[in-house]
């Protein structure tokens, strides 16, 4: 599932990007920081513009989103890893401990 999330903000990020200036404006012209944020941070990078676009810059409590949508790229990049734990542990049949591997 989270996949598909990350998904659909790669796809939208890049839609804005080519139909609308909010990227160009929200980078200042640059193309490598929003091009790594389709790669690696897509929700981030698109709450960024999202942010930028509606205010004009970020700032105060517009970093709140942000951060929010960064900690949601951190969950969607980390639940594979989560699956791969919970499916050895119910291969084992026992519960995976925190330090064990």
């Amino acid at each position: 599932m989270s996949w598909l999330v990350a998904l659909f903000a790669r796809l939208a990020l890049l839609v804005v990007w080519v139909s609308t200036p909010l990227v160009h404006r929200a980078f200042q012209g640059g193309w490598l920081l929003p091009l790594l944020g389709i790669i690696f941070l897509p929700i981030t990078t698109l709450a960024y513009v999202l942010v930028y676009s509606i205010s004009g810059s970020v700032t105060g409590w517009g970093w709140l989103w942000v951060v929010l949508a960064f900690l949601l790229d951190l969950a969607a990049h980390s639940a594979p890893a989560r699956q791969a734990v919970q499916a050895r542990s119910r291969r084992a049949g026992s519960p995976s401990l925190p330090g064990s591997v």
